[in-house]
């Protein structure tokens, strides 16, 4: 029989471990729901929203070989299978983001995306084909509405404001004169016109703060120049990159830069991301095998020289295209947009790079995540 002093440490020790289970058990219901996902721009980052507005082939890519490697079927994504976006969504724990205009869309608790491949910062960018910047913002106010309504305006707004606002946006505003032969740069100067594109990208992020988004991510221009449809843009250039668009992209990259680190000094709470995506596609274009590709300059998809022309698929103006064998050893998916390969790549140097350095910013995407 046990005597009353071991009878008391047993009763106690029990009691010390049914405190434990039950504070780990509260611990693990109250484990930390991922920040939102919200997503603006272009077709680097549109997951399907050209699907469902009335355009053209040209800004849709709704067909096969589009999404053959990893969805095995077209998404609308331009790549052979994910964007940088999906596999953000992947790291941070959350479901692939969804398009907007998705039909059965009913519930926005992990975030949207908005972004429509074709689209400026400027209303006048392939206007009536795209879903411009402009119109992606009066989108995002209904989901704010919409989880103001369903979870109170205090709730709604913790949301917004633990949420990440990812942007993929100018690259259009600076290729579209080239590739319409539009005379509008010449009606002002570069600096002027990369100012009107900054300008308009101000006035939305100041909107999204002023709903209570303060998480903010912007993948920068590429090497616009060097890509494979740009490169044939003037035989007399013997596909060499074109330099006044890559001027213009590194303009825009210097302009912004400088505006996100002011929003910072302005805006309390603002914090952001900011990854180099040019130096990052230079580097991979000129040495492709360091990286693990075969090609880093000619597109897989196309045809032509570089299989620079935008023939993916066979739906577009021109119906001839050749296919490789093996995406991941591409660069170039088609000659405007990367493979999977690619994007995973460089999702990765996003989400897990350096702080305070020259290729992310002041956060990682993996912190800009994690901090409240």
């Amino acid at each position: 029989m046990a005597r009353p002093t071991s009878l008391f440490f047993f009763f106690l020790g029990l009691v010390f471990i049914l405190a434990t289970c039950r504070a780990k058990s509260v611990h693990h219901v109250k484990k930390q729901k991922p920040a939102a996902f919200f997503i603006f721009g272009d077709s680097f980052l549109d997951a399907g929203n050209n699907n469902y507005i009335n355009t053209t082939t040209l800004d849709q890519s709704n067909f096969w070989p589009y999404g053959e490697t990893f969805f095995k079927f077209p998404t609308g994504r331009f790549s052979d299978g994910r964007l940088i976006s999906d596999f953000i969504a992947q790291y941070a724990g959350l479901p692939l983001i969804p398009p907007f205009l998705q039909p059965g869309i009913h519930q926005y608790y992990h975030g949207v995306n908005f972004a429509s491949a074709g689209a400026g910062a400027l209303v006048e960018t392939f206007k009536g084909d795209v879903i411009n910047l402009e119109t992606q913002l009066s989108y995002y106010k209904k989901v704010v509405s919409w989880l103001r309504d369903k979870l109170g305006n205090d709730e709604g707004k913790m949301i917004l404001s633990k949420a990440v606002f990812l942007f993929s946006i100018g690259s259009n505003d600076y290729t579209s004169p080239f590739l319409t032969n539009s005379t509008i740069l010449n009606s002002f100067s570069e600096s002027r016109y990369v100012g009107m594109v900054i300008g308009n990208l101000t006035t939305i992020l100041k909107e999204i703060y002023k709903s209570g988004g303060r998480k903010f991510a912007f993948i920068n221009l590429p090497p616009l120049g060097c890509f494979p449809t740009i490169r044939i843009l003037k035989p007399e250039t013997n596909g060499s990159c074109l330099g006044k668009v890559s001027s213009l992209a590194k303009l825009h990259n210097k302009a912004l830069s400088k505006l996100l680190y002011n929003l910072e000094k302005q805006s309390k709470g603002f914090k952001y991301s900011l990854f180099d995506l040019n130096s990052r596609l230079r580097k991979r274009m000129k040495h492709p095998s360091k990286y693990g590709f075969k090609e880093g300059e000619a597109a897989c998809c196309g045809t032509g020289q570089f299989g620079g022309v935008f023939s993916c698929g066979g739906k577009r103006i021109v119906k001839e295209f050749e296919l490789c064998e093996n995406p991941n050893k591409y660069l170039f998916w088609d000659s405007l947009h990367l493979t999977e390969m690619a994007n995973r790549q460089l999702a990765e140097a996003m989400w897990n790079g350096t702080t305070n350095s020259h290729l992310v910013g002041p956060y990682s995407l993996k912190k800009l995540f994690k901090i409240s």
